[in-house]
């Protein structure tokens, strides 16, 4: 009759020529740790055996700095140079620039906004493309290029930039600590009551406990997610930046607006470095599209709000993505009230129902990583933001050279 063995790492060598001569059904290895319970993984880095989260930080300090810092370095040498992602960098800034002066000789001989489309916009009456004239459709799509509408709107905070992000707390299971039922939980289940009482508050956390990832899948996490991350926290930014905090007003907009920035979730790309996630998005960002929005220095502004919640840290984090998941379940919600045919409904449902699952799995797989990780991973986008700064002060002493060197041309010499 077959037996089943339960024997520590130490005992499984000493064993081994013992084991080979018997027939077992199966070996389980206990725990390195804590000695009491079955070990289910291994560390990359040591091939430690351990059974939960508590004891792989706890297996060797040393050794998770080590590996982090090693993936760091890993980084910092793919950064070449004259590599590909700079080489595409260095284009897209190229498009966005010459767009750029095209739209300020456009605007030099005509005033950007009437007077009577601002007395429009200030009265808070509502305007549409089609109630305007030619000549009006052109003065405010210049306005908007040239952020003169923008200086109207109040300007908005971003939770995490406020000292009280610094202290977010969540539950050892990832759920929230408390939660009060008040009026704000009815606004937060209506989008389109009273947004404004919710815009500048602290995203709240998972209602519910978070499973493990063994419960929601049999494979091992991807090494990549950390990255994929990246793609999706600079999606949830751009976009909460694109509303001015306010994505409740338009939940529909607001999500196509979030999957057409994220090529993560949009497109179910797998980027494999920092550099070509961040590269896809600031693309994005300077397309036409989105050019209004501030272009390349915005692009560069959104990694920054980045590198400010992986400083957060896990809690941060989760919060983060929970409001995104919101966000897409009202988009989800208020698709059926959009003026859309069969089949691009359905492709749409189909788009954002796999964009909430994408973020349900992150947010488990955040929420099960050491605190160590997210230190690390700021660190790696800081270089990428150092790097984009570059490019864009050797781009904009370029385009100032091109305008000199315009404006000392002779066209008509005096004889």
């Amino acid at each position: 009759m077959e037996r089943e063995v339960v024997v520590s790492e130490d005992a499984a060598a000493a064993s081994s020529s013992a084991a080979s001569s018997s027939s077992f059904a199966e070996t389980r290895v206990i725990c390195r740790v804590c000695q009491k319970q079955f070990a289910q993984y291994t560390c990359p880095r040591c091939n430690a055996r351990y059974c939960s989260l508590p004891c792989y930080k706890g297996h060797s300090v040393q050794c998770t700095e080590s590996f982090m810092r090693e993936n760091v370095v890993d980084e910092l040498k793919q950064m070449q140079p004259e590599d590909e992602s700079k080489k595409k960098m260095l284009d897209i800034l190229k498009r966005f620039h010459l767009d750029e002066e095209e739209m300020e000789s456009e605007g030099e001989d005509e005033s950007i906004l009437s007077e009577e489309l601002i007395q429009k916009v200030m009265s808070g009456d509502e305007i549409k493309l089609e109630d305007l004239s030619d000549d009006e459709i052109k003065r405010f799509r210049q306005a908007l290029a040239s952020g003169e509408l923008s200086r109207m709107i109040e300007p908005w905070t971003p939770w995490w930039k406020k000292p009280s992000a610094r202290s977010i707390s969540l539950s050892p299971d990832g759920s929230q600590l408390i939660r009060n039922v008040s009026v704000e939980d009815t606004a937060m289940s209506d989008p389109m009551a009273d947004p404004e009482s919710s815009i500048s508050d602290i995203p709240a956390g998972p209602e519910s406990p978070l499973p493990s990832l063994k419960q929601l899948t049999r494979a091992e996490p991807s090494p990549l997610l950390a990255i994929h991350l990246v793609d999706i926290l600079y999606s949830y930014c751009f976009t909460l930046r694109l509303y001015n905090g306010d994505w409740r007003s338009d939940p529909f907009g607001a999500s196509t607006v979030a999957l057409s920035v994220s090529k993560v979730m949009g497109e179910d790309a797998k980027p494999e470095t920092v550099s070509e996630a961040l590269t896809a998005c600031i693309e994005e960002t300077c397309s036409p599209a989105y050019r209004h929005t501030g272009g390349f220095r915005f692009a560069v502004g959104l990694v920054d709000d980045i590198i400010s919640l992986l400083i957060l840290g896990g809690n941060a984090l989760v919060c983060a993505l929970c409001d995104f998941r919101r966000l897409i379940h009202t988009g989800v919600k208020m698709l059926k009230a959009e003026k859309l045919g069969k089949t691009e409904r359905a492709r749409s449902t189909q788009k954002l129902r796999g964009a909430d699952r994408k973020l349900y799995f992150m947010t488990c797989w955040v929420h099960e990583q050491p605190n160590e990780a997210w230190p690390s991973l700021a660190r790696v986008v800081e270089v990428q933001k150092a790097s984009l700064e570059e490019l864009d002060k050797g781009s904009q002493l370029q385009r100032a050279g091109r305008k000199k060197d315009a404006q000392s041309k002779v066209f008509i010499e005096e004889i």
